[in-house]
């Protein structure tokens, strides 16, 4: 008898040490993407069990065997709504709550998309104070970095309030709250980004480490305390932990620190995108911004500009990509311009009209599309013009062409309809025209919409930091 009683005071020992757990991605207050499979997965102390998961919404229980301990599943979600509840049965059970089915984004990069409204926004107090949005939902990952890419990381869900939106990305959230207001869906909204970060931190270390350009490149990163430069460690452990995790795409805002090594951005940055895409199985819509203008050590330099060029390369040349240009909102004196605003609206005009195929709007500024020649002047021909190109000021400003001397001078340009006419006399047989290709360039060609024009170059030649 004694020996019964010790058995089953093991036994119940045993259990209440028993535990099933999840990612800190799955949790109260999440968003789930609507219409689509979604990956719940998890641990569990009783190595083989049976997991089972349902969601409010159907109540249908689908069952999976866990491995060594680890258990995943997909569950289908139904269109945008909630609130609703899910729930994991196994040896002990759990309940996530105040979950809500909508759109999903991860927005990663750099400072201008980590930065918050109380670390500079204009008009922040108003901002503030008006971001009672109970159906968007934030959820910020913890700045880490992993040698080995990592299974669990630290961020929670919270409800968009106030108080939850100043200390969220000031970017994302201007974004997730356009897409919100335009579709009327609940919105989640992920960050994952790091002040600071060369885009090499973001990718897979092998994608670096087996390619002789990149790595090459990679050790021109200057070493700093206040964030990481080796490649792969920040993937590994702020984005690797997150790839289960069903999202309707990623916004992007990153390149300053990629200025040191900017040549080799026009290989990086496209990877960066592949690879994310591969790691998530889906050709994800990807939308990024381009640098805005700001002086650096030299504003007439061209490290900048290079980024900037690599940027609209990798939009021409990536598919299901989009780019915001900013050069008519940055700050020469400010690496952080306080119009976030603007920044996270025309994200959301790229993801409105392409992803969401929202029609009839005008989503981008004008992007070069080709050139000719004629008579001592070239003609530039755009896309997005519907209804033609505008200046701002009396002078279009930052046309620059050349000969086959390869020396640019400043040029005179004039809009004719949805094409701009550049000559100048110190150039009788032009090849090529460069348009607002310096770092700390502030041109003035628009759209009718009003968006500004994407710097650019009509030239293939080889650039140098200084030229």
């Amino acid at each position: 008898m004694n020996r019964i009683l010790v058995l089953l005071l093991l036994l119940s020992v045993s259990n209440s040490y028993g535990e099933i757990w999840l990612p800190s991605i799955l949790s109260d207050n999440m968003v789930l993407q609507q219409q689509s499979k979604v990956t719940i997965w998890g641990w569990t102390t009783a190595t083989s069990e049976e997991i089972t998961v349902y969601g409010s919404w159907n109540n249908e229980k689908i069952t999976t065997k866990a491995y060594q301990g680890v258990w995943s599943l997909q569950l289908p979600t139904p269109k945008a709504g909630g609130t609703y509840s899910l729930h994991i049965e196994g040896h002990e059970k759990l309940e996530i709550n105040n979950v809500l089915i909508g759109e999903v984004w991860l927005g990663s990069g750099q400072s201008n998309m980590q930065w918050t409204p109380n670390q500079g926004l204009e008009n922040a107090e108003e901002e503030i104070n008006n971001a009672n949005y109970p159906e968007m939902r934030f959820f910020q990952v913890a700045q880490q970095i992993a040698a080995c890419p990592q299974e669990q990381l630290k961020g929670k869900w919270v409800v968009c309030s106030p108080e939850t939106m100043k200390e969220f990305s000031s970017v994302a959230y201007f974004f997730g709250r356009e897409l919100h207001q335009k579709l009327s869906v609940p919105v989640g909204l992920i960050t994952s980004s790091w002040g600071g970060t060369p885009v090499e931190v973001w990718l897979q270390e092998a994608l670096i480490t087996e390619n002789a350009e990149l790595s090459e490149a990679a050790e021109k990163l200057a070493e700093v305390a206040w964030w990481p430069n080796t490649p792969g460690i920040a993937y590994n452990a702020m984005i690797h932990p997150i790839t289960k995790f069903n999202i309707a795409g990623f916004i992007w805002y990153q390149g300053e620190s990629n200025r040191q090594n900017p040549s080799s951005y026009y290989k990086s940055f496209p990877l960066l995108i592949k690879s994310w895409r591969a790691v998530w199985g889906k050709e994800l819509p990807f939308y990024f911004v381009q640098i805005a203008p700001f002086k650096y050590d030299d504003p007439d330099g061209t490290d900048a500009a290079q980024v900037r060029d690599a940027q609209l390369y990798t939009m021409k040349n990536v598919d299901n990509t989009g780019m915001v240009v900013t050069n008519d909102i940055g700050n020469l004196e400010n690496i952080h311009p306080i119009n976030k605003q603007d920044v996270g609206y025309r994200l959301a005009l790229w993801a409105l009209a392409n992803t969401y195929e929202k029609g009839d709007l005008t989503f981008s500024g004008p992007l070069y599309q080709s050139m000719e020649k004629e008579a001592g002047k070239i003609i530039l021909h755009f896309d997005h013009t519907v209804k033609g190109l505008k200046k701002k000021g009396k002078v279009l400003s930052e046309f620059y062409i050349a000969g086959e001397d390869r020396k640019f001078y400043p040029a005179k340009a004039k809009i004719k309809g949805s094409t701009v006419l550049v000559a100048s006399p110190k150039v009788k047989d032009p090849v090529a025209v460069r348009f607002a290709f310096t770092n700390g360039a502030t041109p003035n060609l628009y759209n009718a919409a009003g968006l500004p024009a994407s710097a650019f170059r009509t030239d293939d030649w080889e650039l140098s930091l200084n030229k």
